[in-house]
């Protein structure tokens, strides 16, 4: 007697001429500053934050059902910390590493109060949290209080060499918290985040380690956070509390998650990417710019919840498990 035969499969061609091409792509964009002009290297900066963005927020809500609306808090921290330590005379570049560190310290503080709360509760929690920290920044004017700091000791460097070192940071970053989350979602502790984002009490009842697996990814996405804080002061040299404390990460956040594909590796690189072109077309119209992203993001949420990347037949990359059919079988 026939049957069907199924096989779980870790990675497909596909996914393998996928991770070579992004090993390439990364190679290639090491090169990047000794072959273009300024204007290019400090907007593929931008990018690679925007990235980081993405990468982490869809980390949270999409595999661990943790739905943040204040990672804000981290990316003010890290670029304020910054501030803070080379106020201090430490490297300016050696303050960023040590702020992107001290978020993380920061979310792990936090996490055993955050993390009681769930849903609806848990984003405004961490947004109360975001508001918090942006006001205790106003009140301390060796931060420059409302109006702003400057992070004067990358005047040291020529602005060819400043932009070039804040762009291999900002790839490095990059690419350590990608593979980060790869190793994350490729071993059994992907498995169990999303068994707790589809029902925590049922994830738990199977022998699921909650408690340490969403703490380990709050800390992780507080890592990067305020590795983006650090490097959006780097790449731009100027930060005030209104802006790097600004809701409107979140909306940028959940737009590229949302649009790119919630849940997915790759939605979120191609989320960042079209949020690039969106803002640099359309960043001039202020409010009207930002309602655009919200609409847009709640369109996506409502009519296609998992994205354009679920448009896409294949995985450009090697993660999770899946279920093939193998052909007939016997028995």
């Amino acid at each position: 007697m026939t049957a069907l035969a199924y096989r779980i499969d870790r990675s497909s061609r596909a996914s393998r001429i996928g991770s070579s091409v992004l090993i390439g792509l990364g190679l290639i964009l090491a090169t990047v500053p000794q072959f273009f002009v300024a204007t290019v290297v400090q907007q593929l900066t931008s990018l690679f934050i925007f990235v980081i963005l993405a990468v982490m927020w869809n980390a949270l809500a999409g595999y661990g059902g943790l739905v943040s609306v204040g990672q804000q808090a981290f990316i003010g921290f890290g670029a304020y910390g910054t501030v803070f330590l080379a106020q201090r005379d430490v490297p300016p570049y050696l303050a960023v590493l040590l702020a992107a560190g001290a978020s993380a310290v920061l979310a792990a503080v936090l996490a055993p109060l955050v993390l009681r709360l769930r849903g609806g509760p848990f984003a405004v929690g961490t947004w109360v949290v975001a508001e918090t920290l942006a006001l205790l920044v106003v009140l301390d004017h060796s931060l420059g209080g409302g109006t702003g700091v400057s992070l004067r000791g990358l005047n040291v460097f020529r602005p060819d060499e400043r932009r070039a070192y804040t762009y291999w940071l900002a790839l490095a970053f990059l690419v350590l918290l990608l593979g980060a989350v790869f190793v994350l979602l490729r071993g059994r502790t992907g498995a169990g985040l999303q068994a707790i984002r589809d029902d925590q009490e049922a994830a738990a009842s199977l022998g699921v380690r909650v408690w340490p697996l969403k703490a380990g990814l709050y800390v992780l996405a507080g890592f990067g956070g305020g590795a983006a804080g650090a490097l959006i002061l780097a790449n731009t040299l100027f930060i005030e509390p209104r802006s790097i404390f600004g809701v409107q990460w979140t909306a940028y956040m959940l737009f590229m998650v949302l649009v790119g594909g919630i849940g997915t590796f790759e939605g979120p690189l191609l989320g960042a990417l079209l949020f690039f072109g969106v803002q640099y077309l359309f960043a001039d119209y202020d409010a009207w710019y930002l309602i655009g992203l919200g609409l847009t993001a709640g369109a996506f949420a409502l009519f296609l919840p998992r994205g354009l990347w679920s448009l896409v037949p294949v995985r450009l990359l090697p993660v999770g498990y899946h279920l093939r059919r193998d052909g007939p079988g016997v028995f």
